[in-house]
């Protein structure tokens, strides 16, 4: 877990030194059930940056963090926290989150996914990315230090946007409502410094649904041979400027 923390660091960092890929990748099954992805492709830090990762000598990483049982063992200190911080923080419960760092072949890959019953209980899938990120490095702040550390911490404020799915006979949305400007403005604010750095960086949505498409409110989307998946592809600031960008209505054949 240690290990992690470095990989945690470095992406953070990354964010703000070199383009940076993410992709939200969703399974859907006929019952509305299913699994969702999140994925981070830093192999573009790794190639400007391998060969200092592995003069330091640090390890190649091949990490499993399981939530579930991260939260269990934390939860002594976890209650200690206020309800909303431990709201946020229980919204990982069902998460792992794969990580894959190696600097022989440049490649820094992080995948964190859940498997889900009903898709109208999932929220925004890149705030429990970037709470998860941070989590383990801010325990392990707490564990050198002999005072307490709040494990959120070295978390941003939560973003001022929800993201909410809806998958109903034969029709699906993903919509997203600005509950908070100000939150949003501020968020937006702290990142003045990494928009051009940032400004390579995409953020793609990939959905796979149990019957063909056969309508789409998106008129950049792309679709698979089968009409079952489409791909949908946007700017990473350009998302963040507006989040309502992704959202999309899908209709499937009945």
């Amino acid at each position: 877990m240690r290990r992690i923390c470095l990989c945690v660091l470095t992406i953070v960092s990354a964010m703000l030194l070199t383009g940076c890929q993410f992709s939200e990748n969703l399974e859907l099954k006929e019952d509305g059930s299913g699994k969702i992805t999140i994925n981070f492709d830093g192999s573009e830090l790794m190639k400007m940056g391998g060969e200092e990762f592995s003069k330091e000598g640090k390890e190649n990483v091949d990490s499993l963090v399981v939530f579930k049982d991260f939260l269990e063992k934390n939860k002594d200190s976890i209650s200690k926290l206020s309800k909303k911080e431990q709201e946020r923080l229980q919204k990982l419960k069902d998460y792992t989150m794969h990580v894959v760092m190696n600097s022989e072949s440049k490649q820094m890959n992080i995948d964190m996914s859940r498997d889900f019953k009903d898709i109208s209980k999932l929220g925004d899938l890149l705030s429990d990315f970037k709470t998860g990120m941070v989590l383990e490095e801010a325990n392990s702040k707490k564990t050198k230090s002999k005072g307490a550390v709040n494990p959120l911490e070295m978390l941003s404020e939560e973003e001022g946007t929800e993201v909410r799915y809806s998958f109903v006979k034969n029709k699906f949305s993903r919509t997203t409502e600005i509950i908070d400007e100000e939150k949003m403005k501020r968020s937006l604010d702290s990142l003045k410094e990494a928009r051009m750095f940032l400004s390579t960086s995409k953020y793609t949505l990939k959905y796979t649904f149990p019957r063909k498409i056969v309508k789409i409110s998106s008129d950049k989307a792309t679709f698979s041979l089968d009409m079952k998946t489409f791909i949908l592809e946007v700017g990473f600031m350009e998302y963040l400027d507006n989040p309502k960008i992704l959202d999309i209505e899908v209709e499937l054949e009945k």
